[in-house]
C-alpha cells in the first residue's frame, strides 16, 4: 500500500475511534436520569476533616456516625440543602454530601468526587463514596451511613438504635431486599444472599467498612447488575462474609422494614396526611422528593419531640408531687418550697425563659376525679362515643363523630397501642389493635381530656407456647394540659424580592403568599368596613316579611339606620308590608315613610300585600321586584345585625356558586328565669359577651336566614307558596339548595342575633302536623338553657308530680 494511502487510512481510524468514543460517552451520559441543570465551579480544597468540623489534631474528637450523602450538581441548592438544614443538622456526629467531580455549594459541607458524574445507576459515585469514607474518617466514627437525598433521618431515634449495637462487630444495617417479582431470580443472588435497599438508607459498621474498603474498587469493576444497592449488598456478603439484616434481635423493633421505610407511592409519598403508624415508628422515611414535603415532616416530627418532651415534663412533676408529698407539702404549696435553706425546688418564676411550669396543673397524679365541681352546673359530662356520639349536652344528641374528636382518638389510640407494648419483646408477645365497642369522653377545663375506651385487641404470643387470642379491655385515658404558650411572630420584617423565599421559614413564606394573594385579588375590597370604600362593594337586597309587631320593627329600623344608612353601605331594604293588623299596618307605613322622607337618597322599598301571611309567598313577593344579578338576603324582623355580618354576606355569597346559611345566635326568654334586660335596646347586643350558653344557642337548625343571587334563586325553584302558617317553607328551600351543585356555606354568625319572642303556635288550625311538631320544638328551646331549666326542676319538682 502505497506510504499516502496509510497514512490516510490510519487517521481515518483514529477519527472514527474518537467519533465511537464521543457517541459511547454521549449515549452512557444520556442514560442518566433527567437531573436540574449542574452548578460546577472549581473550589478551594478543603482538608476532609477541616470540612465537617473535626478537629484534625485531635485524636479523641470521635462521634457515633457519619452519614454520607449521594447527591447530584442539579440538586446542591434544594434537595440536599433542605437535607442538610432540617435532619442534617442533629445527626449524632457528622454529614457530608457526595457528587459529580467540579460541583460546588458554599452552603453545604460537599465533596466533589474526582472522576466521577452524575450519570444514572449511581454505582461508581456510591462505591467511590465509601472509599474516601474509609480513606479520611474511619477511625473517626464508629458508624457510616449511606444515604440518599430524598431520605428523612429520625437522627434522635436512629442514635438509640446504634448506641444499643456493638460497632466492633461487622454489621450490614437495611431495609432487606431480594428484588421485586420481576428481577426475582435476575440479580445474580444465592439463595442465602440479599441487599440493603438503598433508598430508605444503609448503615455499616466500623468493622464492616474496614473489611470492604480494600475491595471497592475489585467490586465496581466486576458489576453483574445496574443496581448499586445490590451491588454493595454482594460486595459486603462476599468481602465481610455477612447479609443484610432481617431483623436484629437486640433491637426494640420488630423488623427493619418498619423502621428503615419504603414508601411505595413514589412522588406524592408522605405528601398527605402525616399521621400514620409508619411516620410515627421509623427510623427512615422514604422518598421525600420536594424541598418543601421534606421542611413539612421536618416541622411534623419536631412537634411529636415537643409532645414527648410535654408528656416527660408531666413525668417529672409527678414525680416531685409525690416526693414533696412524703415531705408533708402538698400539691398547692411546692411552688414557693424550699430543697435547703436559701434554696427553692422553682427558683425561676412564670415569664421566664427557665420556667419549668405550674406544678399544681403538671403535678397533679391521674384520677378522673381531679376536678372537684362546686355547683350543678360545674359538673362534668361524659358524652358516648359509638359508630356515632350522643351527647345529653348538645343540641343535636345523636351526631356523628367530628373529625377532630376522630383524630384525637386515633392518637390516644396509637399511644395506647406504644405503652401496650412497650415491653413486648422481653415479654414475647404482641397485641395489635382491632377495633372500638364504644367509649367515653368527656373534657376537663382544667386538667385536660378523660378518655374510657373499649377495645377489641389481638393477642399474639410468639414465643413458648406460640397462640393468637381475640380478647376486649377497657383502656382509661387522660391527656393532660401542659398550660398555654404563647409565640409572637413579627409580620412586619423587611423583606424584598432579591430575598431567597426558599430560606423562610414556613409561617413567613404563608404570610408573603397571602399578601400577593390578596393585592392581586384586591381581598381588601372584602374586609374594608370603610365609607370610603363603599361603592366597590356588592349591593345587599334585604328582604324583610312583616305582619303586626310594630314595636320590633322599630327596633330592626334603628339597627338598619345605624348600620347601613349612616355608613353608607350600599344595602336596599324591601319591606313586604301585611295589612292584617290595622294599627301595626299604619304604624309601620308611617315609620317607613318618616326614615324615607330622612334619607330621601337611600333605596327603601315597600310592597304592600293583602291577604293571610305567608313568609314563602312574602319572600317571593320582594324577590320579584329585584334584578337578575342582585345579591339577596332574606331576613326576619327579630334579627340584630351589624357591619361584620353585612361583610360575611358579601364573602361567602358568590353567584352560581355558593348560598350563605349563616347559623345566628338564638336569645332565650330573659323573663322565664328573671334576667332583665331591655330587649329593645339593640346597642345592648354590640357586646359579644352576651353570645353565651346562658343567654341563648345557636340555632343550627333554622335555614330562614339566607343570602344568594337571583339568578340561583330561580334555578333552586323559589319558595313553595302553598305553604301558609308557621315555618316549613325554609326548609324545603334548603333540601333543594342541598340537592343542587350549589355550594353551602353554613357558619356561626356572632353579627347575626335572634332576639327573643314568643313563639304562637298551639292555637293554629292551619298547622299540619309536621309544622305543629317544628313549632313546639321551636317553642321549648327558646325557654332557657338546660342548666336553668335544671335548677328550675329541682326548685319546682311539685309542679311535674
Amino acid at each position: 500500500m502505497p506510504r499516502k494511502n496509510r497514512f490516510l487510512h490510519v487517521l481515518l481510524g483514529i477519527l472514527l475511534g474518537t467519533f465511537v468514543s464521543v457517541v459511547f460517552v454521549a449515549r452512557h451520559r444520556g442514560s442518566s436520569m433527567c437531573l436540574p441543570p449542574a452548578k460546577t465551579v472549581r473550589r478551594k480544597h478543603l482538608d476532609p476533616l477541616e470540612l465537617i468540623g473535626v478537629n484534625n489534631n485531635s485524636l479523641e474528637d470521635k462521634h457515633l456516625l457519619f452519614v454520607g450523602v449521594m447527591t447530584a450538581a442539579g440538586y446542591l441548592d434544594n434537595r440536599a440543602e433542605t437535607v442538610y438544614n432540617t435532619w442534617g443538622k442533629e445527626v449524632p456526629g457528622k454529614i457530608a454530601f457526595f457528587s459529580s467531580e467540579g460541583s460546588y455549594s458554599n452552603s453545604i459541607p460537599l465533596v466533589a468526587l474526582k472522576g466521577v458524574d452524575d450519570s444514572y445507576p449511581p454505582q461508581k459515585k456510591s462505591f467511590t463514596m465509601l472509599k474516601y469514607m474509609h480513606d479520611h474518617y474511619i477511625d473517626r466514627f464508629e458508624w457510616f451511613m449511606r444515604a440518599d437525598d430524598d431520605v428523612y433521618v429520625r437522627t434522635d431515634r436512629l442514635e438509640v438504635l446504634l448506641r444499643s449495637v456493638d460497632s466492633r462487630k461487622p454489621w450490614f444495617i437495611g431495609q432487606t431486599g431480594r428484588g421485586n417479582t420481576e428481577e426475582f431470580g435476575l440479580l445474580a443472588l444465592e439463595s442465602d444472599e440479599n441487599f440493603c435497599m438503598g433508598g430508605p438508607g444503609v448503615i455499616l459498621s466500623r468493622e464492616t467498612l474496614k473489611r470492604i474498603a480494600p475491595y471497592l474498587e475489585d467490586c465496581l469493576r466486576n458489576l453483574y447488575t445496574t443496581h448499586e444497592d445490590v451491588e454493595l449488598g454482594r460486595c459486603v456478603k462476599k468481602h465481610a462474609g455477612i447479609s443484610c439484616t432481617w431483623s436484629y434481635e437486640a433491637s426494640d423493633y420488630k423488623q427493619m422494614q418498619v423502621i428503615l421505610y419504603h414508601n411505595q407511592s413514589g412522588s406524592t409519598a408522605f405528601t398527605g396526611d402525616l399521621k400514620q403508624k409508619e411516620v410515627h415508628k421509623a427510623i427512615t422515611l422514604h422518598p421525600v422528593k420536594q424541598p418543601q414535603y421534606m421542611q413539612r415532616l421536618h416541622k411534623y416530627v419536631k412537634g411529636l419531640k415537643i409532645q414527648s418532651l410535654s408528656q416527660e415534663s408531666v413525668d417529672l412533676h409527678r414525680d416531685i408531687a409525690s416526693s414533696m408529698a412524703q415531705l408533708n407539702v402538698p400539691i398547692s404549696e411546692i411552688s414557693n418550697a424550699d430543697l435547703a435553706k436559701n434554696m427553692k425546688l422553682f427558683d425561676e418564676e412564670a415569664g421566664s425563659d427557665d420556667y419549668l411550669g405550674d406544678p399544681t396543673i403538671l403535678g397533679i397524679p391521674p384520677s378522673y376525679s381531679r376536678f372537684r365541681p362546686k355547683e350543678l352546673r360545674d359538673v362534668l359530662d361524659w358524652e358516648f362515643i359509638n359508630r356515632t356520639v350522643f351527647s345529653a349536652k348538645d343540641l343535636n344528641p345523636k351526631r356523628r363523630i367530628p373529625s377532630s374528636m376522630r383524630e384525637g382518638i386515633d392518637d390516644i389510640l396509637r399511644e395506647a397501642m406504644d405503652i401496650i407494648n412497650q415491653y413486648s419483646k422481653q415479654r414475647g408477645r404482641i397485641i395489635d389493635y382491632k377495633d372500638i365497642y364504644y367509649g367515653y369522653w368527656r373534657l376537663d377545663p382544667k386538667y385536660g381530656v378523660d378518655v374510657i375506651l373499649d377495645l377489641l385487641l389481638v393477642y399474639r404470643k410468639y414465643r413458648g407456647h406460640k397462640m393468637t387470642v381475640t380478647v376486649r379491655r377497657h383502656a382509661y385515658i387522660q391527656q393532660t394540659f401542659t398550660g398555654i404558650e404563647v409565640r409572637e411572630i413579627d409580620i412586619n420584617q423587611p423583606y424584598t424580592e432579591e430575598t431567597n423565599e426558599n430560606n423562610l421559614p414556613f409561617h413567613e413564606k404563608l404570610i408573603k403568599q397571602i399578601s400577593r394573594i390578596s393585592s392581586n385579588l384586591q381581598l381588601t375590597d372584602i374586609f374594608d368596613s370603610s365609607s370610603s370604600n363603599a361603592s366597590k362593594k356588592k349591593r345587599i337586597n334585604f328582604i324583610l316579611p312583616l305582619s303586626g309587631r310594630f314595636k320590633t320593627f322599630k327596633r330592626f329600623m334603628d339597627v338598619y339606620e345605624e348600620v347601613c344608612i349612616k355608613e353608607n353601605d350600599p344595602t336596599t331594604l324591601i319591606i313586604v308590608l301585611y295589612k292584617e293588623n290595622l294599627y301595626d299596618y299604619e304604624e309601620s307605613l308611617g315609620l317607613i315613610e318618616n326614615v324615607q322622607m330622612k334619607y330621601k337618597n337611600y333605596d327603601i322599598k315597600t310592597v304592600l300585600v293583602n291577604e293571610t301571611f305567608a313568609r314563602g309567598r312574602a319572600l317571593q313577593f320582594g324577590v320579584e321586584t329585584t334584578n337578575q344579578d342582585d345579591l339577596l338576603f332574606f331576613i326576619d324582623v327579630d334579627i340584630v345585625f351589624n357591619a361584620k355580618s353585612l361583610m360575611r354576606i358579601r364573602q361567602n355569597t358568590i353567584q352560581h356558586f355558593s348560598v350563605y346559611y349563616p347559623i345566628v345566635y338564638s336569645m332565650y326568654d330573659p323573663e322565664f328565669f328573671g334576667k332583665k334586660y331591655d330587649i329593645d335596646d339593640y346597642k345592648l347586643f354590640e357586646n359579644e359577651s352576651l353570645l353565651n350558653e346562658d343567654n341563648g344557642f345557636w340555632r343550627q337548625f333554622g335555614f330562614g336566614i339566607v343570602s344568594l343571587y337571583k339568578s340561583d334563586f330561580i334555578k333552586l325553584g323559589g319558595f313553595n307558596t302553598t305553604i301558609v302558617g308557621w315555618g316549613m317553607e325554609d326548609v324545603n328551600f334548603y333540601d333543594s339548595t342541598i340537592m343542587s351543585r350549589l355550594k353551602v356555606v353554613r357558619s356561626a354568625d356572632p353579627g347575626l342575633i335572634h332576639v327573643y319572642h314568643p313563639v304562637q303556635c298551639d292555637n293554629d288550625n292551619n298547622l299540619d302536623n309536621n309544622q305543629r311538631a317544628m313549632c313546639l320544638g321551636t317553642k321549648a328551646s327558646t325557654f332557657g338553657s338546660l342548666n336553668d331549666l335544671q335548677i328550675y326542676f329541682l326548685k319546682n319538682k311539685h309542679l311535674f308530680s
